[in-house]
């Protein structure tokens, strides 16, 4: 398998880029499917999580509420560094899961996270930064997302600069405009991860690297 990250920004239009990759072929794991998977109801990691932040972070349906969770660690760090140590283990172990599955595979792998930046991977052939200005970020949460601008720059300032973002970018794709000019980049980027070595089949995922920078379990783009 070839194996590479994919991050950007909230707001940024990843989930776009991840999308078109997948259509050319790509397997694409994503970590915020994971997490929510992980937190199904019945899971350890539910149980885990109402037993330390209480009955109601669930839902009347028996699920995580997660805007819940959201009010209790977004100004209180201990709460999310709390938050982090049950979720991020158990989505660890599942993405190293699913991509030891894929090793022997000559697919391509993306490992579609946004927190990368803030918690980098080793072992990866590639990082892929999907870059837009901030005041497009801004735009685009408000827009389309019902964020207000003070919440939308608060969500934001919790994850990597872009400028942190683009230092460690091997691929970078500019999603400032609309699809038809994404779609060129796109095949520029599929050439160019396809070009990428194979990894040996034996290839064991590593970790991600811990960092006291990671602001937000929950941060999505």
């Amino acid at each position: 398998m070839i194996l590479v990250g994919l991050t950007g920004g909230i707001g940024s239009g990843k989930s776009t880029v991840s999308s078109l990759l997948e259509a050319k072929g790509a397997i694409i794991l994503d970590a915020d499917a994971i997490v929510r998977e992980v937190q199904l109801p019945g899971s350890p990691v539910l149980t885990e999580l109402a037993a330390k932040f209480g009955q109601e972070v669930l839902a009347a349906d028996g699920s995580l509420d997660r805007q819940a969770v959201a009010n209790i660690v977004f100004s209180d760090p201990d709460a999310l560094k709390a938050l982090n140590s049950i979720v991020h283990p158990a989505v660890g172990k599942e993405m190293n899961r699913r991509m030891i599955e894929q090793r022997t595979t000559e697919h391509v792998v993306i490992l579609d996270i946004p927190l990368l930046t803030e918690n980098p991977r080793e072992g990866l052939q590639g990082k892929i930064v999907v870059d837009v200005p901030v005041e497009v970020q801004v735009e685009r949460l408000v827009k389309f997302r019902g964020f207000d601008e003070t919440d939308a720059r608060a969500r934001m300032s919790r994850q990597a600069t872009r400028e942190q973002r683009l230092a460690t970018a091997d691929f970078v794709v500019d999603n400032s405009g609309g699809l038809q000019e994404l779609e060129p980049q796109i095949e520029k980027l599929w050439a160019w991860l396809k070009s990428l070595p194979q990894l040996p089949p034996d290839y064991e995922p590593v970790t991600p690297i811990p960092n006291a920078g990671s602001k937000s379990s929950d941060a999505k783009s």
